[in-house]
């Protein structure tokens, strides 16, 4: 979990992980990298019709990203999902099912963007045997779904990126800020490659 991402820094909402400093959380939820599990895409699959029926009228679109969504590609047994949701979308209210539909708000940032992180499968025994990282944003054309398109089409791109996940995880195992800090700038330049290539392909005007 990042600085933004402190969960001690929240509101409390009865959830025990609320009140553990960064140290604490890292400790009990550490990087872990293992190769590719098929099953990824059906956890996100199983996710995304339960989000579609909490989040009908409010969603643009729902998208399985990260590398989960990458066949053959090893990574955090984490699935990422990125959740875009109308511009005229109560946040709040949208916050509120969320939590009823059992996740747990990670960060809040509605400026320069509005960003919303959540979790599901984050409990004081450790991880559960499903684990999802949400993140929520206005319809957007999110760099997510360029990078994900780009490791798909570029697997020596992807094999670079397992490389460098499983050299991060021996360095930050127990220090996730260390760990996504030190991809950004791969990330970057992947991205603005994808970019490149494929145009405004994400671009939700033209949905």
């Amino acid at each position: 979990m990042s600085k933004n991402n402190k969960l001690s820094a929240l509101p409390s909402s009865g959830n025990i992980l609320y009140g553990m400093t960064l140290e604490k959380l890292w400790a009990l939820f550490p990087v872990i990298i293992t190769p590719y599990n098929p099953e990824w895409a059906a956890w996100y699959e199983e996710e995304r019709n339960n989000l579609l029926t909490l989040l009908e009228e409010e969603t643009v679109r729902i998208s399985h990203i990260g590398s989960t969504a990458v066949k053959g590609l090893a990574a955090k047994p984490t699935v990422d999902m990125l959740l875009e949701i109308t511009e005229v979308a109560d946040i709040t209210k949208v916050t509120d099912k969320l939590i009823s539909g059992g996740w747990l708000i990670m960060a809040q940032s509605e400026a320069p963007k509005l960003r919303f992180s959540f979790n599901k499968g984050y409990t004081p025994d450790g991880f559960a045997d499903k684990v999802y990282h949400l993140h929520v944003i206005r319809k957007n054309d999110p760099d997510e779904l360029y990078f994900r398109d780009y490791l798909i089409a570029h697997q020596d791109v992807a094999k670079e990126y397992e490389k460098l996940k499983y050299g991060l995880k021996e360095k930050f195992e127990h220090h996730r800020d260390g760990y996504t800090e030190a991809k950004t700038e791969f990330i970057s330049a992947q991205t603005k490659a994808a970019r490149q290539e494929y145009k405004k392909r994400y671009d939700t005007e033209k949905q």
